[in-house]
């Protein structure tokens, strides 16, 4: 079953191949959707601190009747931190949220604050500062893994050039009709799992007919056919959902996309609107 399959990181830690992102579920609501998750099974649980609902998945953990070591949880430094001192108050300050001795990664939100997304400062400097803070955390024990989330080729290579640990994950948009098929192939050539997140781009896959007759001729849903899509390329989807159906709809992926169709579904047209979420920069939106 894909929810008992792993990766294994770089330095040898064990990650579920499926997990649960947690963007926009409230932190009143988020604790039942990791109580849920974990009874259907699931393991893996993303969040961040940009999510406000950290303090949520940390009651979710205390309360779902599973250990702690036998779940894996990602939580991410916000895009604004971008100095070592920050970075530093940061990581303690998710552990203190969060109610927990030690998060299994913790990662890079982005980065460029989201205000300055997709502009010429790279910030080179202060993801610098903030990945000492990191591998110091790390090097702790405070955190079993650490990583990037949206980093492009040039910002790896800027880590990469100054890191005493090398990033082990780079979380990245990665679905059907946007697939940056040259930066997930630079960065598993670093050794490093490229996570993708919104690997249903937000629901909007739903509305795409040509995805829809697929889905039909293998006689799954669109989400079930996208989550296939990623994992066949050596990625780790991370579909965000609070309803429990969803979540075992999402976890029941036991098919293969023929290499003809998984060529047909690289080459489908570039997505344009992702609707209500085209607001948030990762989506192509300014703050």
């Amino acid at each position: 079953m894909m929810l008992k399959e792993t990766y294994k990181l770089s330095n040898g830690i064990e990650i579920p191949k499926l997990g649960l992102g947690t963007w926009m579920i409230d932190n009143d609501d988020v604790a039942k959707a990791v109580v849920d998750a974990v009874e259907i099974g699931y393991r893996h649980i993303d969040t961040a601190q940009a999510y406000q609902n950290e303090s949520g998945v940390g009651e979710g953990i205390r309360t779902c009747g599973v250990d702690r070591e036998d779940l894996f949880i990602t939580t991410k430094l916000a895009a604004e931190v971008k100095s070592y001192d920050e970075a530093v108050s940061a990581i303690d300050q998710s552990l203190e949220t969060m109610g927990l001795d030690y998060v299994d990664m913790m990662i890079i939100h982005s980065p460029q604050p989201w205000k300055d997304f997709g502009g010429e400062d790279r910030y080179f400097e202060g993801n610098r500062e903030a990945w000492k803070a990191l591998e110091e955390a790390y090097q702790a024990g405070k955190i079993r893994a650490i990583g990037l989330s949206n980093f492009q080729k040039e910002d790896v290579e800027n880590i990469l050039s100054a890191c005493i640990v090398k990033p082990m994950v780079n979380q990245i948009l990665a679905h059907i009709s946007n697939t940056p098929f040259e930066l997930i192939q630079y960065t598993q050539e670093q050794d490093i799992l490229v996570e993708a997140y919104s690997p249903i781009a937000h629901g909007e896959l739903l509305k795409n007919e040509k995805v829809v007759d697929l889905a039909e001729k293998y006689g799954v849903s669109v989400p079930q056919l996208s989550i296939r899509y990623v994992l066949q390329l050596g990625l780790l989807p991370l579909p965000k959902t609070a309803n429990p159906e969803h979540m075992k709809n999402n976890a029941d992926v036991d098919f293969t996309i023929s290499d003809e169709d998984m060529d047909f579904l690289k080459n489908i047209e570039t997505i344009k609107d992702y609707g209500e979420a085209s607001v948030m920069p990762v989506f192509g939106g300014k703050l």
